[in-house]
């Protein structure tokens, strides 16, 4: 979706919302700034820089920092990387960022079916903040339990592996999992029978309606699994 052509502000406009707060600020300190790689705005045809509102935010973030916090450029960029991928920047310097996540009672809140995970995760961040061992996570990539994106990993990523230590206190290693798989691989055939005939009639309103009958029966089935899982456990009493 192309963006209206107001939403986007010149480099003149940037600099007279951002002069209240920070009476040093020159479009050549903008410029400087854009050069070392801390914002990027987009280009019209003629190569006339053009801002969002995202761009203005992300240079109020980078100007505190230098003037509140007194961080070099270096950490400061190194903090937005963390922010982009959905991370909370470290509070200390040579501190690992952390999972910028919503929880419920300190727990990862689950995220709702079909929707993109913003979150961004090197192998090293899934490790330290799941506490799976390489050795583990390696067995959970080879029986298909988790699968980077590109070439990160994503908050669906973490709570299938923060799950999987959790279960590793009883015992249960990667291997025991598989069928959990298999099961849900099931799951989402039979969700992709029923969206399928809504996809192919390739109008936005049949998309918008394969997407809510997506997510209403991959909610039906994890309540249909959690039943089925809490009748079977009831008659072992």
């Amino acid at each position: 979706m192309s963006v209206p052509a107001r939403a986007y502000l010149s480099i003149g406009e940037v600099l007279s919302k951002l002069r209240s707060d920070f009476s040093d600020i020159t479009i050549s300190k903008i410029r400087f700034l854009e050069s070392e790689g801390l914002i990027e705005p987009q280009r019209t045809p003629s190569g006339y820089r053009k801002f969002t509102n995202s761009d203005l935010e992300r240079l109020r973030y980078v100007l505190l920092a230098q003037r509140d916090q007194y961080l070099p450029l270096r950490i400061i960029k190194e903090n937005l990387d963390a922010l982009d991928r959905g991370l909370q920047p470290a509070k200390i310097a040579g501190g690992a960022p952390t999972p910028r996540l919503a929880t419920i009672d300190g727990e990862l809140a689950p995220a709702s079916f079909g929707e993109q995970s913003d979150l961004r995760l090197s192998r090293d961040e899934l490790l330290k903040s799941s506490s799976l061992t390489d050795e583990q996570l390696v067995e959970l990539e080879a029986y298909g339990l988790i699968a980077p994106r590109g070439r990160h990993y994503d908050s669906d990523a973490l709570a299938i592996a923060r799950a999987v230590t959790e279960m590793a206190s009883f015992g249960i290693e990667p291997r025991h999992l598989r069928s959990f798989k298999s099961a849900a691989d099931r799951e989402i055939g039979l969700i992709e029978q029923v969206i399928t005939p809504l996809l192919r009639q390739k109008s936005s309103e049949s998309k918008a309606r394969a997407e809510e009958v997506q997510k209403e029966i991959a909610s039906l089935s994890v309540r249909l699994h959690a039943a089925l899982v809490r009748g079977g456990l009831h008659r072992l009493r």
